[in-house]
């Protein structure tokens, strides 16, 4: 491992997956088969990336790594994951950080209505164990599955220090990473995953994650079942549109408010 000084942090590409499986339907783009991920970690492997969990990827930028880092992270903590990406994983010598609700292990996905039954159900807590004992990060995905950034401050309290609780204390392990479930935030959520006692979170965001950034927003790119291995080493390589993430940053603000008017109505739009 090279190690420089801090001023010379290279930016560090994270990656968003999700089901590793294939889906049809409108939630087509959060499931990859595994075969198509194994051809994409093994591109990015063969194109000189370093596959590591987020949390290892910022800790070796803090250290002043210079390896060619890639932070691989899996949210929700579909059952699939254990079966067919831990065996991918292995194969192409990555590592990776797993995000989980607690409040829905065992269960189909819920928020994502008729199509959970596609994605099948999520691990339980003894499956969740064999992750962890295989060498992945589990890190924290909220207590229940629906946007932080509209809840009350006592709610999202319990969201994100139970759901951290819970984990610790069934695994036995300290939990550092936080991701936003459906990668809302703002600074009051940021601060109340700070106060819990993690020390990182991860957004969508859809670009690069650049030295100097926060390390309670940061942004991941998506791969899709669509994009061969090279497509994808491509696209990491360019950073994503630099297009969508300002604009999505510009509609933040107004769309929290419809959000928040439609929770107080009973609806969940996400």
């Amino acid at each position: 491992m090279t190690v420089v000084a801090p001023s010379a942090w290279q930016s560090l590409p994270a990656l968003m997956y999700h089901s590793v499986s294939a889906v049809a339907g409108p939630l087509r783009d959060l499931a990859v088969p595994p075969g198509r991920l194994e051809e994409q970690l093994s591109a990015l492997t063969m194109a000189g990336y370093r596959l590591v969990g987020l949390t290892e990827a910022l800790d070796l930028l803090d250290e002043g790594c210079t390896d060619k880092l890639l932070a691989v992270t899996f949210d929700d903590g579909y059952r699939n994951f254990l079966t067919a990406g831990i065996p991918v994983l292995a194969k192409t010598g990555a590592s990776a950080t797993l995000y989980t609700s607690v409040g829905h292990l065992g269960r189909p996905a819920e928020w994502l209505g008729r199509w959970a039954p596609d994605f099948g159900k999520l691990l339980t807590w003894d499956e969740l164990a064999e992750v962890a004992d295989a060498g992945v990060e589990i890190a924290n995905h909220s207590l229940v599955h629906h946007p932080l950034d509209v809840l009350p401050a006592a709610q999202l309290r319990e969201e994100v220090t139970r759901s951290k609780d819970e984990l610790e204390q069934r695994l036995g392990r300290r939990v550092r990473g936080f991701a936003y479930p459906h990668g809302y935030n703002g600074t009051k959520v940021r601060a109340a995953v700070l106060a819990a006692g993690h020390d990182n979170a991860t957004e969508v965001g859809r670009r690069l994650h650049t030295p100097g950034e926060k390390r309670f927003a940061v942004p991941r790119l998506q791969p899709t079942p669509d994009l061969t291995g090279d497509d994808l080493v491509a696209l990491v390589a360019g950073g994503g549109s630099a297009l969508v993430p300002k604009l999505k940053q510009l509609a933040q603000p107004g769309w929290r408010t419809v959000r928040r008017a439609a929770r107080v109505a009973g609806r969940n739009l996400t």
